[in-house]
């Protein structure tokens, strides 16, 4: 009696990088790194907030940039007030209309930001009605900033900024992240990178 004989299926596309002498493509390596990468990260997962303190600090740099003008506007409609009887409603509207923008664009920053660190990289949302998503693996990062201003530091808070190779942005930040959010961040990045470069003495 003849033996049956099982015949062997070749090694699907997805397989052929595990194959002995066969050099993983560029995207599965990346792949890997993320995956292997995502497995270190002991934070939070999904998109995250921006911590309430991060309001206090937006409203504070927003009246600094409106400040100035508003004043420079008022000083010359004062001057002029008596050629003109509409001269102190005009005033009254400009210190509305600059405190609204002023709320309005804190509110916008702090509201609609958000973060998130995936096995895909990491990922920075904005906007509401247009929403502007960046998203970095974590094999592109070359290295981080850690920057700290002194409204920053009152309200422990940090800036986050990573800069990348080879994507269509030098680099990607962040402000107002959790101080201690940033500091986990920056030592989850700088052990990437400190593997990435044995991973790539080790092949050379």
């Amino acid at each position: 009696m003849t033996p049956q004989s099982e015949s062997t299926p070749y090694p699907t596309h997805a397989a052929t990088d595990d194959i002995v002498g066969v050099e993983p493509s560029a995207d599965a390596n990346e792949r890997i790194v993320s995956t292997r990468a995502a497995a270190d990260w002991s934070g939070p997962s999904g998109w995250q907030r921006l911590p309430a303190r991060a309001y206090r600090v937006f409203l504070y740099v927003a009246v600094f940039v409106a400040l100035p003008p508003t004043l420079f506007i008022t000083a010359s409609l004062y001057a002029n007030r008596f050629r003109h009887d509409w001269t102190w409603l005009a005033m009254a509207g400009l210190w509305v209309a600059s405190i609204s923008l002023v709320l309005w664009v804190a509110h916008k920053r702090y509201r609609h930001t958000y973060w998130k660190l995936d096995a895909d990289g990491f990922s920075v949302r904005r906007g509401r009605l247009w929403q502007w998503e960046t998203q970095v693996p974590t094999s592109r990062v070359q290295h981080l900033d850690l920057k700290r201003g002194p409204l920053e530091r009152s309200h422990r808070l940090a800036s986050l900024v990573l800069h990348t190779a080879g994507t269509r942005l030098n680099a990607v930040s962040i402000s107002g992240l959790d101080d201690e959010d940033a500091e986990r961040l920056r030592n989850y990045f700088s052990r990437q990178i400190d593997r990435q470069e044995d991973d790539d003495h080790t092949r050379a």
